[in-house]
């Protein structure tokens, strides 16, 4: 395992020094691509799982926040610019990764800034080891959204191999990334201000959607394979189980179901919350709220 700076110009940043991780699984060597910006203590920013997953999404945010960290944002394994080859996208390899990742590039327990579906493997981790000193979660997730929708998991798993096959899972998989279902996406559960869901906005989207073996990530998460805990008691020990402070950011607009598994979190003893504008997309949308809502958080001893 090793890391490399990239050229910028071969690389879509948000103005740090991009590098690349090559980390192994199973005898494959995977490209990770991440960013640094800023200087101070170290901070750890992971972006949510989703189709169009990417460093980007928490951009902003590592922006706002480089003044006072050393932000280090990363495109999980299979989405954004890192390696997405045809893997049994499954809760172990980002498990595994996320705990290698922290221990090359990291030498003490940092703080962490997860959005979404990054958020149970963040509370495995800290729970397993001493490898963060504070937590954030924003718009947490545990659940994928056919199994939100309540598809069991027989039917998750025909979509998934559909999608993963060769001619007629690539067409749909381009049916559910055209620019048109993505901005209805983001309408109904991302976005709250349609205002920002530009035209230009959207084909940057896309544009990460279409990348080769694209499909095979985001085909996992969207059937619920990277859900790494099945049942809401089980999410809710492992926060039990921390022993690091842990704050928690809800978006008012949230999805009703996913709203409802963020109120029993946060209504969890020690578990510090706040509720801001936006959906399940707030640190892209609103990344100065998002700022404003865990400062207090971030910088108190």
């Amino acid at each position: 395992m090793s890391t490399n700076v990239l050229s910028t110009s071969a690389t879509t940043g948000f103005g740090g020094i991009v590098q690349e991780y090559l980390w192994n699984w199973e005898n494959q060597q995977l490209r990770v691509v991440y960013e640094t910006l800023g200087k101070g203590s170290p901070l750890l920013l992971l972006p949510s799982f989703s189709s169009v997953s990417t460093r980007l999404e928490v951009g902003e945010l590592a922006k706002l926040l480089a003044p006072n960290f050393q932000v280090v944002a990363v495109d999980w394994p299979g989405f954004g610019e890192s390696s997405r080859p045809s893997l049994n996208y499954r809760p172990q390899i980002y498990q595994h990764f996320l705990e290698d990742f922290v221990k090359a590039i990291f030498n003490t327990p940092i703080t962490v800034v997860a959005a979404g579906h990054a958020a149970t493997y963040v509370l495995q981790l800290a729970v397993k080891q001493a490898a963060f000193s504070k937590i954030v979660l924003l718009a947490p997730t545990w659940r994928g959204p056919l199994p939100t929708m309540g598809a069991s998991q027989q039917i998750a798993g025909i979509v998934r191999e559909l999608v993963r096959s060769p001619i007629l899972g690539q067409a749909l998989y381009k049916l559910n990334t055209t620019p048109s279902f993505l901005s209805f996406m983001y309408r109904r559960h991302v976005f709250t201000d349609a205002a920002k869901i530009t035209p230009s906005f959207i084909e940057k989207k896309w544009h990460t959607t279409q990348q080769p073996g694209a499909r095979f990530a985001s085909a996992a998460f969207v059937t619920g394979n990277l859900d790494t805990v099945r049942e809401q008691s089980d999410f809710l020990e492992l926060v039990q189980s921390l022993t690091v402070p842990l704050m928690v950011v809800i978006g008012e607009s949230s999805p009703p179901k996913s709203r409802e598994e963020m109120n029993a979190l946060v209504a969890l003893p020690g578990v510090r919350s706040v509720v801001i504008p936006g959906s399940l997309g707030l640190h892209e949308e609103y990344p100065a709220v998002v700022l404003e809502g865990v400062q207090d958080f971030l910088f108190s001893r």
